[in-house]
């Protein structure tokens, strides 16, 4: 179980440093355009804020290899900290923003939370 559980916060932190690129670096873009359904100038115009919350998705996916690779219990404490972190920035963002926020972020935050808790 410890073997998915690493498994699955590896994939939530490479899912994260790919939400960094997306809106740090390709938010006007067509990846991003899609991504938010917004035309060239509404990017253009968000381009600042979409930047703010790559950075913030930036540090949640250090926040997850730093558990990775730390000892326990410190590592196992970190992971259970971020996978928080990033559960409930997906619930929040899911009921408030987009409801796909649900299916992309909370739903594999809770799956690799679950199993890092029942591998310990």
């Amino acid at each position: 179980m410890e073997t998915t559980a690493n498994v699955l916060v590896g994939l939530v932190a490479a899912l994260h440093a790919y939400f960094l690129v997306l809106e740090m670096f390709l938010w006007e873009k067509r990846q991003g355009r899609k991504l938010s359904g917004f035309d060239a100038a509404m990017a253009r115009a968000t381009a600042p804020l979409a930047a703010n919350q790559g950075l913030y998705n930036g540090f949640l996916a250090a926040g997850l290899v730093w558990g990775l690779v730390a000892d326990d219990p410190t590592g196992f404490r970190v992971q259970v900290f971020f996978l928080g972190c990033v559960l409930v920035a997906g619930l929040y963002g899911g009921l408030t923003t987009n409801r796909r926020i649900l299916m992309a972020q909370a739903a594999p935050g809770a799956l690799a939370l679950t199993a890092v808790l029942l591998a310990r």
